[in-house]
Formats: structure tokens, sequence, C-alpha cells
């Protein structure tokens, strides 16, 4: 009787032992999805920008527990941390970074701090010594300025409590201005002008205009990067609002001060560029800003016509592309109407794009139509610059056995500035307005000692060359052989006579039957250009080279914006 109980003594605790951990993760995968929605709701009515993670990256600090924490929440914008357990309260007592916010009655501005969790490789702005380096919640940063000081160091700063936001002072819109321009009576240009004054001389807001469905899906952590060094308001994600709006900000700010970065591909930088056309329709020419590219797309050729580089992945930090930015020059560039009247409908108004880079007819735009189809049903698939352009390869290649666009001089005529060309057997047709082309390719000047006028951006001359396919295309590219230069024009007109053609303008492509299409020039945009001369070596490396916030905040942020602008 005895060996039997132990028997089942034995049985017993072996299923015990067995059972709980099973049971213990069953409750808890339970529970976990549970806990994950009751963060979403907190996060939707929060005025944090909290972003949920399973894993820091780095030593990181409860702020409200002070413990050390793996898996939990962090605000993109002020930088406060806390587990899963302290974000509720956190919230509650942990304040965000004020977007507006009265001044002091001094008329001083004071240092926002947050304890603990310091950017790695800072250093006391007292002492000069490394912080962050003991194993707990220590040391201060304020949000604004981003130094940062040891808790022993804080009562000796210089200056005492007085911020004066730091090395990009001359780049945030700090909170004061915007509660005194929420309490101007009369919101005129001049006014403003007085309320910058105490902004400072060189005072030059930078608006930033992210997409995140640019390139390698950068936008998002660039979104957070760029709200911790600047006022949150100044940040705008376009999938939430659009450019047309998120400009609106401009018309509160000193006249010809603003620049705008905007992050994402040239398709972006085109939609931006829309916008700032609706603004000259609105009377608004004197709040124009100066536009500049941090290029996250596939081709960047726009940007890389302006010394931006071909892709940005990282490679150089957030504080020196503002650097950058500052030292950049203001060029104009040529914008241009491209109209497609299809033949037929003649009681349908025409078609009207606007062109920065390039309009063409044939194997590119083939090839970019192609790609389109494709990731619009996958659109998971096309993550990534490289796989993108292993993509857009085959498909080249593919055209090159098929050859859908042959005889496409037999099929279109061609006249620039009124006056018919003679096209050798092309089956393509580039009109360019930039210098690159096809993701980085020199298109005009090509190779070898062929003379032959240089591109400008605002000369108002397009300039037109043919190609014999998508293998001619591709040596094009790795410089093996030259387009055929078809001329240089301030009007460009092409009829294509029969069938259906694929036409693509900066890289936006789609089927055309028979139709007359004509180039004009339309405007000019005033842009930012990075010359050689202000990059370091690592620039010139890059330039070699090529998280997402809680809905509630991306809304708190629009509803006090639009409170402005309306």
């Amino acid at each position: 009787m005895e060996d039997s109980r132990e028997d089942w003594n034995l049985l017993l605790w072996t299923g015990l032992a067995v059972l709980l951990p099973i049971l213990i993760t069953l409750w808890c995968s339970f529970q976990r999805p549970k806990r994950k929605v009751q963060l979403k709701d907190l996060f939707r009515k929060s005025k944090h920008g909290w972003h949920y993670t399973d894993l820091f990256n780095k030593p990181t600090y409860c702020c409200v527990c002070t413990q050390p924490i793996l898996q939990g929440a962090f605000c993109e914008c002020c930088g406060i941390c806390a587990d899963e357990f302290c974000v509720r309260k956190a919230d509650h007592t942990l304040p965000c970074k004020e977007i507006m916010a009265p001044v002091q009655a001094d008329g001083s501005f004071l240092h926002r701090w947050v304890r603990g969790n310091v950017p790695l490789a800072s250093y006391c702005t007292v002492c000069k010594q490394q912080c962050g380096t003991q194993p707990k919640l220590c040391d201060y940063r304020c949000v604004w300025c981003q130094i940062t000081v040891h808790d022993d160091c804080k009562a000796g700063l210089s200056g005492g409590e007085q911020c004066d936001l730091g090395e990009f002072r001359s780049v945030i819109i700090p909170p004061q201005y915007l509660y005194q321009v929420n309490k101007l009576r009369r919101r005129h240009p001049d006014e403003y002008c007085k309320l910058a004054a105490a902004c400072g001389s060189v005072w030059s807001p930078l608006l930033v205009l992210a997409n995140t469905r640019s390139g390698n899906n950068m936008g998002e952590v660039l979104l957070g990067e760029f709200r911790t060094l600047l006022n949150p308001v100044q940040v705008f994600d376009l999938s939430e609002i659009a450019p047309a709006k998120a400009l609106q900000l401009c018309t509160l700010l000193p006249p010809g001060a603003v620049r705008v970065l905007v992050c994402g591909g040239d398709g972006t930088v085109g939609w931006v560029l829309d916008a700032i056309d609706t603004m000259k329709l609105k009377g608004q020419d004197q709040f124009i800003p100066r536009v500049t590219i941090l290029p996250l797309g596939t081709g960047n050729d726009l940007s890389n016509s302006l010394g931006w580089g071909s892709g940005y992945a990282g490679e150089i930090p957030i504080e020196q592309v503002i650097r950058n930015v500052l030292e950049a020059e203001v060029v104009k560039m040529d914008r241009w109407k491209v109209q497609v009247a299809s033949k037929g409908n003649y009681f349908r108004k025409p078609k009207v794009l606007s062109m920065n880079n390039y309009f063409s007819v044939g194997p590119d735009a083939l090839m970019a139509l192609n790609f389109h189809a494709h990731r619009e049903k996958t659109p998971s698939f096309f993550s990534s610059r490289i796989i993108n352009k292993a993509v857009y390869f085959l498909y080249g290649t593919k055209d090159c056995l098929v050859q859908e666009c042959k005889d496409l001089d037999k099929r279109i005529e061609l006249e620039l500035d009124g006056e018919r060309v003679a096209l050798p057997s092309l089956e393509g047709i580039i009109v360019c307005n930039i210098g690159y082309w096809g993701g980085g390719c020199r298109l005009w000047e090509g190779m070898g000692d062929e003379p032959c006028p240089p591109t400008r951006l605002d000369d108002g001359l397009l300039e037109v060359v043919g190609v014999f396919g998508s293998f001619h295309c591709a040596q094009i590219q790795v410089k093996l052989a030259n387009p055929v230069r078809l001329g240089q024009a301030h009007t460009v007109r092409l009829v294509l006579k029969s069938s259906r053609m694929p036409m693509q303008v900066d890289g936006e492509p789609w089927a055309q039957g028979p139709c007359t299409i004509t180039i004009t020039h339309k405007t000019q945009a005033l842009m930012l250009y990075h010359s050689a001369e202000q990059t370091d070596d690592d620039d010139e490396d890059s330039s070699a080279s090529e998280s997402h916030s809680g809905p509630a905040y991306e809304n708190s942020l629009q509803n006090s914006y639009l409170s402005f602008v309306q």
C-alpha cells in the first residue's frame, strides 16, 4: 500500500510539473493580447508618442519604478521609458514635450529634464565626464537642447535652468512662439517677424515631411528621431496628413524663412511641390518654403541631381543631416506641365500631370508599369531597395527577349519647339529635366569626349534622347553606350498615332492609347542644393553608396496644429 501511495504521489507531482508550466504559458498567451489591447487604448488617448517594443536595444530602466526593463514602451518625443505595468502611471505623471507653452515671467525658457536612459556616449555638460555609466536610472537629459548632466552636477549648471534650445536652435520652433502666435489678434507677416526677432537673426525653421511607405521603411524611425530633436509640431507623417495641410504651418512663420525636408522618394517630393503650387494659387507666394530631400525611394534621381545622394540608409546621423541642410544653397528648378490629350475624346479634358524629373515612352516605362502592377498586388514583398532594383532587372531582361516597344519610330512623331524631328529606329524616347536618370545614370552628358550643352535645372530647356531597347538602357547605365541625343527644346510635342504604349512621368506609369502629349514650362521651385565642397569624407562615402506613434499622439499634434492654421 505504501509503495502504491508513493507511486501515485510521484505521478501526481510529475503531472503537476508538466502541466503547470503549460497552464502558465497558456494563461500568459491569453493575457498578453489583452494587455496589448489595453495599451493600444491608452496610446490612442495619450499625449505621449508611445512606441511599444518587445526588446530594448540597450540597457534601459523604467522612469517610474527605476527597475531594468526588457519590454515596454518609450515616448519617441520626450524619451521617457516604462515597462508594461508602469506605462499607465508614466502617462499620467510624466509630462511630454510641449509643442506650445507660455513664456516665463522674465521671458526665459527653462530646461525640460528627463531622468535616466541618456544617449550612449553622452557627456556631462558640467564635468565633461561620460553620463549614464552606472547600472541604474541616473543622470538627466534636456528634451530641447539635448544636453546631459550628472545627478550631482545638475546644481552646478552655468546659466541655471535657462535653456537655449542647443545646437539646432536656428531650426526649432520654440513652444513660446506658437503660444504667442495663438494669442495674436491680427495674424499678419509683420507680426510674425516681430515675434521671430526673439528667436535670433538666423532663425530658419525646418519642417520635416516623411513618407513612411518609401524605400526601406525608414520613415517611421526618422519621424521619431526628428521629433526628439525638434518641436513635434514640425514633423509630419504624410500617411496621416496631406502636404497641403502640413505646409500651412509656413503661413504662421516669417516669410521666406522656412525650409522643408522631404523624407521620401522622387514621387513624394513631387507631391510636396504640387502642394507648394497650391499655395501659390492661394496667393501665399511670400510663404513659399525652400525644399530639400532625404532620399528614401528606389531611384532618387532628383536627390542625386541636387547633391543629396542616391539613397539614405542611416549611414550618417540625423544631426549631420540637419547641419547639411543648414549649409545648403538655394537654387531654382524648372517644373513642367505634361498634357495628354487622347485621340477621339474631344469632349474630355486632357490629362494634366506635373513633371520634375523626366517623361518617357518605351522600355523603361514598361518596366516601371510592370513593377508597379506587381507592387500593388504584394506590397510587403517590395520593402527593400535591393529587391526593388532586382525586380526592375528581371523585367528589363524579359523585355530584351520580347521587345514589346519595337518600331516606336513608326508609331510616334516628335516635335521640338515646333520643328519635326526625324527619328531613327528607336524603342523609347526620354525627355529629361534633370541630369540623372535610371537610378543614378548621367543620361545627357553620357561618356567620352563628344561635346554637348550641359544640363541645368533652371535653363527652361528639356533634353530629349532616344534608346534602342532595354539592353541599350542597361548599356547606358553601366557606361558602355550613349543614348541617341535628339535635341534640347523649350516645348516638346509627341503624337502617338496608333496602338497602346507604356508611358511614365517621374516614375508614375500608365498604358496610353493614341494621343498627343505636350510638355510646356509650368513654374520654378526653390530647392536646396548640397555642393560637394560642403561634405566631409563620411558624406562623400554615403553619397556613393546607397516605429510607429500612437494614433492619439498623431491626432493631438495635428489638432493642435490645425487650431493654429485655421
